[in-house]
């Protein structure tokens, strides 16, 4: 058997654990640059406010229903999102984390009683964090998130619902929309409707020979999964990514060269940040810029561009991302967005150098680990290059930031009695 553990509202719910005033009451979270809402309460849901809703189009309703607004506070959100997933690895050893907000945790040899094990958890994660989760239990990862599902829609559930015989998730899977079963989107939904595949049930019923010819082998297993055979393992390594991007709104519309070189060499090093934290090389470079596309004369440009050897120095990749923006810029248009992508990475421990060619030296390797460890001890941005500039009138709008009041010694709250 499988748990998927899945936090409620996470953002939201993060910004409730040092605010309790605040719980039961309508709160939302907004995007970078405070455009959307991406995170909503249980009582925002209920007032209709519905997820990537513009923020300048709703704002006279949150006022009116007395709504509590944040921007996006990742620290906070990352730190207790590590505190939830420590809790529950008291629970299982093989566990995958899936996201952010959601573990996956093999109850493989557990207690027969599933139910009182998985309000254990969901008590324990409330009593250490603060966070409320939903619990779904079941054979295979697709109906433990068909279970989690049903563990927060169901009030008499309380959390958590357990899904261990066919008849039970068989229940649910003739209740539930098509596109409610993990992996199946709007438009692959479309695609079943000739073969009346409306509800789980109707996919799970399908006959995975004639489902092949409207979808991949995804789909096939998924039909396998909701049928109790388990099809996907716990991955409890994570994937270390393809591609990294960084890119972000300006919150004031850059209309010069030097606003757009701070922003591009800002997210220079914060892509080339994780690109030490994975041990990987960048290769190749994606770099680009682009007004408004709501304003006449929608602008947009970008550039590849290759480094001169695999590396992950922040100094080079910076370099190499202001001069290709330099060339991209064109005067007289008011930049809305400027973000880079390292696009061809190489396995720094299983890379071939060229005998021919120049590497990067141990001294750069040095230097960067002395950079980053200096950045985790001292806050994040406490070292950085000249080159993303000092006031910074370009950067993100977050007017309604709450305190980092777990990643900040200035922030952590001081109880007088």
């Amino acid at each position: 058997m499988l748990a998927l553990v899945d936090c409620n509202s996470f953002y939201a719910s993060c910004e409730q654990v040092f605010r309790p005033d605040l719980r039961g009451k309508p709160v939302v979270v907004l995007s970078n640059n405070d455009g959307f809402i991406v995170a909503r309460s249980k009582e925002a849901k209920e007032l209709g406010l519905g997820d990537l809703q513009a923020f300048f189009k709703v704002k006279h309703l949150l006022r009116q229903h007395k709504v509590t607004i944040f921007s996006s506070n990742y620290p906070l959100y990352g730190d207790l999102s590590n505190r939830v997933m420590q809790t529950l690895c008291d629970f299982s050893s093989n566990i995958e984390v899936y996201s952010i907000d959601e573990m996956f945790l093999s109850l493989h040899n557990m207690p027969t009683d599933l139910n009182d094990f998985g309000h254990n958890m969901k008590d324990r994660v409330w009593d250490n964090t603060r966070i409320p989760v939903g619990v779904g239990i079941a054979p295979t990862k697709t109906l433990a998130k068909l279970a989690n599902r049903a563990a927060k829609k169901i009030p008499k559930c309380q959390g958590v619902c357990v899904m261990d015989e066919p008849h039970k998730w068989e229940w649910y899977l003739r209740r539930v929309a098509v596109t409610d079963i993990w992996g199946v989107g709007k438009r692959l939904a479309k695609r079943l409707e000739p073969l009346n595949i409306n509800t789980g049930w109707d996919l799970a019923s399908a006959n995975p020979n004639q489902i092949r010819r409207y979808s991949s082998i995804n789909l096939e297993r998924t039909i396998t999964e909701l049928n109790g055979t388990a099809c996907l393992q716990l991955d409890e390594t994570p994937p270390t990514k393809k591609q990294i991007y960084c890119t972000r709104s300006f919150g004031k519309k850059a209309t010069e060269l030097h606003q757009v070189q701070e922003g591009i060499s800002l997210y220079a090093a914060r892509a080339a940040e994780k690109l030490r934290v994975q041990k990987h090389l960048v290769l190749t470079m994606h770099v680009f810029m682009h007004t408004s596309p709501f304003e006449d004369n929608f602008h947009s440009v970008s550039n590849t561009v290759q480094l001169p050897y695999p590396t992950d120095d922040t100094r080079e990749i910076t370099a190499l991302a202001r001069a290709t923006a330099a060339k991209l810029y064109s005067p007289g248009h008011k930049y809305l967005k400027a973000g880079i992508g390292l696009i061809e990475l190489v396995d720094r421990n299983h890379h071939q150098y060229d005998l021919l060619q120049p590497d990067q030296s141990a001294r750069t390797d040095k230097l960067m680990n002395i950079i980053d460890a200096i950045n985790k001890r001292e806050g994040k941005g406490s070292l950085f290059l000249a080159a993303q500039g000092i006031n910074k009138p370009w950067a993100m709008r977050q007017q309604y930031t709450s305190p980092q009041y777990t990643t900040k010694w200035e922030d952590i709250l001081v109880v007088r009695c």
